[in-house]
């Protein structure tokens, strides 16, 4: 009841922000993968960040208007104590779970718990918003997709504990985040705010 009463006021909070959204010309081509009118046969493939068998919501996608308007990003609404997963192969590269706060309010961004794993192809995922103390891996950690790596939270800036998981990839001298298919029950797929998806 709790949780239904925190989405329905996540969702009161996206319409209040109005239609604007962002104008990058990535957020246009992520329409396009979403819906198929471009295929996409070469990109990375994705695990889904939580254990096989679970489904989740997506209740933010790409470039959306509340806090994702910059951000090619996804929340998955995973409760607090659910278990992250690692969506690709890679090395720890950072781990921060000594935050402790968290709210609609950018004053909590510093207290964000989150994991970084850089890939074999140079790009690196985020998950963002941990309990606190809720990391399974360590800095210099090598891990294996579908592998444990933390306990979802609401540290940071969030409205009610979720997962935020982003890619990004150094290109042309600067970081640039990236869209990312993943392997669904249902098959390879770009996900879609609002829409659950099973592991």
């Amino acid at each position: 009841m709790l949780w239904t009463r925190s989405i329905q006021w996540f969702v009161l909070s996206i319409a209040i922000t109005g239609c604007a959204a962002s104008n990058n010309p990535l957020r246009k081509e992520i329409k396009l993968l979403q819906k198929g009118i471009v295929k996409d046969d070469t990109s990375y493939v994705y695990a889904l960040p939580y254990k096989a068998g679970k489904k989740y919501r997506v209740i933010q996608g790409y470039f959306s208007r509340m806090t994702h308007k910059e951000r090619a990003a996804l929340d998955f609404n995973l409760h607090r104590g659910d278990t992250i997963t690692a969506a690709r192969d890679g090395v720890v590269s950072r781990v921060k779970e000594d935050g402790r706060k968290g709210g609609l309010n950018k004053k909590y961004r510093s207290e964000g718990n989150n994991i970084v794993i850089q890939h074999a192809d140079g790009s690196r995922a985020g998950y963002w918003h941990l309990q606190h103390q809720g990391a399974l891996v360590n800095t210099g950690d090598s891990v294996k997709k579908g592998q444990p790596i933390g306990l979802a939270g609401k540290t940071g800036y969030a409205f009610v504990p979720h997962l935020h998981f982003l890619v990004w990839k150094f290109n042309n001298g600067q970081w640039q985040q990236i869209p990312t298919r993943f392997q669904t029950q249902k098959g390879v797929v770009y996900l879609r705010a609002w829409k659950k998806y099973k592991n």
